[in-house]
């Protein structure tokens, strides 16, 4: 059965992203666009709290619940909510098109509730050598979040 779920990004950067799946088996389709972001890439990750009582730093860490090291979403380690980097062109608009098999809308790996964040630098993808590669791609500040919310199809 069909299920879709939105997110509406707020913070220092605003956006909507749409997740869709279309059967339990198939990736989630994510859409959508995020605006005001400086012109580059920028991580985009799956945070294992739907809270934003304290903004964007009460969404906890990334997704993983596998328990594995921060990677790109093609990766065989990574967190499940390792969605890598979108990137803003110069109007600093970035357009958002993944298929990601890592997560769901329903079962284990059901994100819905959960927080999709948009931090200020790119996602290393766990290869940078920094200290927060492995945890965080050293994606930098969180620049908006919001509550993934399952939505009318």
């Amino acid at each position: 059965m069909p299920m879709k779920a939105v997110c509406v990004l707020n913070g220092d950067v605003k956006g909507t992203i749409f997740f869709e799946q279309i059967e339990e088996s198939e990736p989630v389709k994510v859409s959508g666009m995020v605006n005001g972001l400086k012109p580059g890439s920028h991580g985009f990750h799956i945070h294992e709290f739907g809270d934003n009582t304290n903004g964007c730093m009460s969404t906890g860490a990334h997704f993983n619940p596998h328990g594995k090291t921060h990677g790109a979403p093609d990766a065989e380690e990574r967190h499940a909510g390792d969605m890598g980097n979108i990137v803003a062109d110069a109007n600093g608009e970035a357009k958002v098109d993944l298929a990601i098999s890592q997560i769901a809308l329903s079962g284990a790996l059901n994100v819905v509730g959960r927080s999709l964040v948009v931090h200020a630098d790119p996602d290393d993808l766990g290869l940078g050598g920094h200290e927060l590669s492995k945890s965080t791609g050293n994606a930098g500040a969180r620049l908006a979040c919001g509550v993934i919310g399952m939505c009318k199809i």
